[in-house]
């Protein structure tokens, strides 16, 4: 059976309330090894580590505020957050509980630039809390490459890695991405859709070697079941185009994308 990591899943969410022993079946099933979900609220925090301690050595959590969180309350949401990530901090990754990034974090100003201040300075001191940890970030990222990109730069030499969450971007703005070292994009189901631009941005300039498989699920569910709840056996038709575009077997896009997990986030 071919292997494989689903980077970002929101398995702890309410839409897997009712059958979420068997979504994890199924994943384990289509040969999907281990999941990493990503918080994006204080409550959610709790949630993913719930979660996470339910599925030891398979489920892994990340900690972090969304930034389509981010209201006049960001600054206590985050010191929540931080104590709760804080008494991890000494545990080895391999345990179940110990977070392995700082996410799902970023800058979102698609919808609304309300809170466009804040949402900088609460990605920037998430930013920080990945200096300070060494753990790498799961960045989400729309409309706002340029001032996610800005903030980025001043940590460069000090940042410990991590995910560029659901890329669709272009060839311009993949190359800025991958200026970052240790830094890989998380592809997940819009490159099967009919209109994407990933399967020609994606071979011409991105290298397999920094490239992750996600699902993004409940959301993004990728064609054939594009419509449906996205769950992370899915994300293996990721994977199966993933091969296509860069014409090598599936086997390799496994152990390739697997590696580069493994790499960026020490499990």
């Amino acid at each position: 059976m071919i292997e494989y990591i689903d980077t970002h899943c929101h398995l702890d969410g309410e839409e897997f309330a009712e059958d979420r022993e068997q979504v994890v079946a199924r994943a384990r099933e289509a040969g999907v090894t281990k999941i990493f979900v990503p918080a994006i609220d204080l409550k959610s925090c709790q949630t993913v580590l719930d979660t996470c301690n339910q599925y030891p050595d398979y489920c892994y959590p990340m900690l972090g505020l969304h930034p389509e969180e981010v209201r006049s309350d960001w600054r206590e949401q985050l010191d929540a957050i931080y104590d709760l990530l804080e008494p991890h901090l000494h545990l080895e990754r391999a345990v179940a509980e110990a977070p392995i990034a700082i996410g799902e974090v970023g800058l979102d100003f698609y919808w609304s630039r309300e809170f466009e201040q804040e949402q900088l300075l609460a990605f920037e001191e998430q930013v920080r809390w990945s200096v300070e940890t060494h753990l790498p970030l799961m960045i989400h990222c729309r409309k706002a490459q340029n001032e996610m990109v800005y903030i980025l730069k001043r940590y460069a030499n000090n940042l410990a890695g991590g995910v560029f969450h659901c890329f669709t971007g272009n060839e311009i703005e993949a190359r800025e991405l991958l200026q970052f070292e240790n830094f890989v994009l998380g592809i997940g189901g819009v490159l099967t859709f009919k209109k994407s631009n990933l399967p020609v941005v994606l071979p011409s300039v991105v290298p397999l070697e920094r490239i992750v498989l996600e699902t993004d699920a409940p959301y993004m569910a990728p064609v054939p079941h594009r419509g449906k709840r996205n769950e992370p056996a899915f994300v293996f038709e990721v994977l199966r185009k993933l091969a296509e575009v860069y014409d090598v077997s599936e086997e390799e896009v496994a152990r390739i994308t697997t590696a580069n997990a493994s790499r960026v986030f020490f499990c």
